[in-house]
């Protein structure tokens, strides 16, 4: 066993202070600590808040080898006893796959924190935590007769977000499996405001937790107990998943919206499933995980993709929100969607197996050349949703058959185990879904919303379109985005330029671009590039489409209301959901 010792004692260093103690089976040792964590498929590089590393055994130091920038090599004896490895991880940067830690609280993602032993990944490994006075730790592990935690596997260890400080959990259960809710908030309170506003805050995600297990087809979570963790800080937004618990970071000013508590629920939803798509149900490429480099993975469309489209339906299906709701929200992604020009550039599946490098590293110019799997993936699965019910199917009954195929039992599944999944319910999809994932054109997607008596209605802007969007930057207005073959472009302005006039005319602030331009001649635009003032030519174009809105057809027949409704209540389609009793038989 490897023991794992983090000393929270002083959180105002923003030093963990970590310790290693194990047998050694070798006279060499090689420690690594991971580069990456699952869910957030960036090289974030953890070693650069590693310091003071340190090895020790009988009482000697003993020289460490550095191998690569997170890489080391030492000399032991084996008949010596344990070596202890000692050093400082700072806990500076605050978000669900980092570390941070002050004075009101700590939160660890240990694959920033434990280095990875040789020889012991599949060796267990205890958890212990000093704190300071008051603190309490929120650990997703079992707990021992010790007051640690021992996780089976340093895998289960590196999946184990630890929240810390003097919050107070608030416990329920889904389907007999326990729950528990934490809420660390800031200076501004944590959950002693969220509940003061939100008083039916812990029965909603508990519904909509119950409508995550009928998604799947099963009655109860497939966690033996779950954590949730909510970072309530005044702006933010995001979640990462894990096996038995999730982190959310959400803010005050979104709970202010008018669908700010509709969009949080929708955020439980997505983290909350994940612990069926993608932890468990998983990508064949992340069975087992390299946490050392990154994986090409082409399936990031179904594990993102298809949980992004049912997170709006699940609060839905729950009770929990209308169906106008659904067409807002849904109206607005689609109409995201419409308006990325590079989705005519990247293909799903490209953009799954390019995620290391450009979803997570987006620039100005990325909308014209790539498009988000967790977008794309969505719209996809909502057109794989729509087939599948001309045939007497769903999206939910797949889901179904590949966890009890797949999930249940720890297989990984590959992109053709995904096709034949679909192919399975409905044949037109084993051509059709690889043409959506190699291809760059769009689905039908008036053809499938037109099966539930919607369409996409758009709206034009009011003013000519130059295609460049501009923003106040220390003092000057600068451009912003520069749409590929859009006018601007053509007039030969980059992201970056400093816009000082058009026509004459003085440029102070973004709206004051629409007001001078004109569509039926060239004008010249003024801008400064690296300190040179530079006249252009800018032809802009006639206004173009602004937005598209999610909206039912004048004229709805009986057959697309009664296809409507059963595919915003999530029906499975060939008769009623199985249970947990028939799938484990099955």
């Amino acid at each position: 066993m490897v023991e794992v010792q983090l000393d929270c004692r002083d959180p105002q260093r923003h030093l963990v202070g970590v310790r290693l103690s194990v047998a050694p089976r070798q006279e060499r040792l090689r420690l690594r600590l991971p580069a990456w964590t699952p869910g957030s498929y960036l090289i974030r590089d953890y070693v650069r808040h590693l310091e003071g590393l340190q090895a020790h055994q009988g009482g000697l130091a003993l020289p460490l080898e550095r191998l690569t920038p997170a890489s080391w090599e030492l000399v032991c004896n084996p008949t010596e006893g344990p070596i202890e490895l000692s050093y400082g991880v700072m806990a500076t940067e605050l978000s669900v796959r980092t570390c941070h830690m002050d004075a009101q609280h700590a939160f660890l993602a240990l694959a920033a924190v434990v280095l990875e032993l040789e020889g012991e990944r599949w060796s267990p490994h205890r958890l212990q935590l000093t704190l300071p006075s008051g603190w309490q730790a929120f650990v997703p592990l079992p707990a021992d007769d010790q007051g640690g935690w021992c996780a089976r596997s340093f895998d289960q260890l590196i999946d184990t977000p630890i929240e810390a400080g003097p919050h107070q959990p608030i416990a329920f259960a889904v389907g007999d499996i326990p729950h528990r809710w934490v809420t660390w908030g800031g200076c501004a309170g944590g959950a002693d405001w969220l509940l003061a506003r939100f008083p039916s805050l812990i029965s909603d995600v508990q519904q909509v937790c119950l409508r995550c297990c009928q998604l799947m087809g099963v009655e109860r979570p497939a966690s033996d107990g779950y954590l949730f963790v909510l970072h309530l800080l005044d702006e933010g937004y995001g979640g990462l998943e894990h096996d038995d618990s999730t982190v959310l970071v959400y803010g005050r000013q979104r709970f202010e919206q008018p669908q700010g508590y509709r969009r949080f629920l929708q955020l439980v939803a997505h983290e909350y499933l994940h612990q069926w798509n993608v932890r468990r149900l998983r990508p064949q490429e992340l069975s087992p995980i390299d946490y050392h480099q990154p994986a090409v993975v082409p399936t990031l469309w179904f594990a993102e993709g298809i949980t992004s489209y049912v997170d709006q339906l699940l609060p839905l299906a729950a009770g929990l929100s209308s169906a106008a709701d659904l067409l807002l929200d849904l109206g607005e992604d689609l109409s995201r969607y419409k308006l990325t020009p590079g989705r005519h550039v990247q293909s799903l599946r490209t953009s799954s197996q390019e995620a290391w490098v450009k979803l997570y590293k987006a620039d100005a110019y990325s909308a014209d050349s790539q498009v988000s799997y967790y977008l794309k993936g969505a719209v996809v699965a909502l057109c794989l949703d729509l087939h599948l019910r001309r045939d007497g199917a769903s999206l939910p009954l797949v889901l179904q058959q590949l966890w009890r195929s797949h999930g249940r039992c720890g297989r990984g599944y590959s992109e053709a185990d995904l096709i034949q999944a679909f192919a399975h319910h409905s044949p037109a999809l084993a051509t059709q879904l690889p043409a959506w994932l190699e291809g760059v054109d769009d689905p039908d997607l008036d053809g499938y919303l037109f099966d539930v008596g919607l369409r996409l209605e758009p709206e034009m802007g009011s003013t000519p379109w130059a295609g460049l969007s501009l923003q106040r930057k220390e003092g000057s207005l600068v451009a912003q985005r520069v749409w590929r073959d859009g006018p601007a472009e053509r007039a030969g302005v980059m992201v970056g330029d400093e816009v000082l006039a058009l026509e004459g005319q003085r440029l102070r602030q973004p709206a004051e671009l629409a007001e001078v331009l004109q569509a039926d001649a060239p004008q010249t635009l003024l801008i400064c590039r690296r300190s040179q003032v530079l006249p252009l030519r800018l032809q802009a174009q006639p206004p173009a489409v602004e937005r598209y809105r999610l909206v039912e057809q004048a004229s709805i027949s009986a057959e697309q209301r009664e296809a409507q409704r059963r595919w915003l209540a999530l029906d499975h389609g060939r008769g009623a959901s199985p249970t947990a009793e028939a799938l484990a038989t099955a």
